[in-house]
């Protein structure tokens, strides 16, 4: 637990399931005024349900420049500003590169790409003015390195950690951004792609041999929204179980 967090203003996009739920769980319990932006409203009635300290669940879409601005103003209402931003939510679509559609593929980056710059632009606003703010974003592994029938993921994900990498040198020393990229997570949108058998071969490939928790992502979200990451900035975490370090 980190101390310094206690009180701090946080919004997690996607945060009604997988790696953002886990995050959203983790930040209250380090005491933070915590709001969530998802898609989902079933999901973020059954986190509020479930988690009575949240300050504000807000249903839209992260590619939405107006729903974006709306989430913003309610922030500015109830909480008078933001810290912590993690902009997480995300889309995977398993499909050969032939047979994407350009709806698909705008569809993809739109959310996974888009709804990082328009968080993140919305967040810069406000964390300037405080002289003070965190931004993490969520890239992947796939952004590292190419996998087959995720063109439209892959490129996205690359753009996050670029895009991470161009907002810590525009705003240090005030603002410390940085992206963390998941390998293969236990979480619905993976369980949706992947049969049994799917997981077990992927298992198999990985140095520690298992997929990674949610919880295991949203332990690094909060060490490097902490003090204890102060002299992070502009990096580009892999939590990969040393699937990117080199050939098994």
């Amino acid at each position: 637990m980190y101390d310094d967090l206690k009180g701090r203003r946080v919004i997690v996009t996607g945060g009604a399931s997988g790696i953002g739920e886990a995050t959203v769980r983790r930040f209250l319990a380090e005491g933070c005024s915590v709001a969530v932006f998802d898609k989902d409203e079933n999901g973020l009635k059954r986190l509020a349900s479930e988690n009575p300290g949240i300050e504000l669940v807000f249903p839209g879409d992260v590619s939405e420049p107006d729903d974006v601005e709306r989430v913003f103003e309610e922030i500015d209402r109830l909480l008078g500003g933001l810290d912590i931003l993690v902009s997480n939510a995300g889309i995977s679509i398993r499909k050969p590169f032939t047979e994407i559609s350009q709806e698909q593929w705008q569809k993809v980056t739109g959310v996974n790409l888009g709804g990082m710059f328009l968080f993140a632009k919305a967040a810069v606003r406000r964390m300037k003015k405080q002289k003070y703010g965190v931004i993490l974003m969520t890239a992947s592994t796939n952004g590292m390195e190419a996998h087959p029938l995720y063109a439209d993921y892959n490129a996205s994900k690359a753009g996050v950690i670029l895009l991470t990498k161009t907002l810590a040198l525009e705003f240090a020393p005030e603002i410390r951004v940085n992206s963390v990229s998941p390998g293969y997570v236990l979480t619905p949108m993976q369980k949706a792609e992947y049969t049994e058998e799917m997981l077990e071969e992927v298992n198999s490939k990985i140095p520690l041999k298992r997929h990674a928790t949610p919880e295991e992502i949203a332990s690094v979200f909060a060490f490097l929204a902490s003090s204890q990451a102060s002299y992070i900035t502009g990096a580009n975490i892999p939590i990969d179980g040393g699937e990117t370090a080199g050939i098994v």
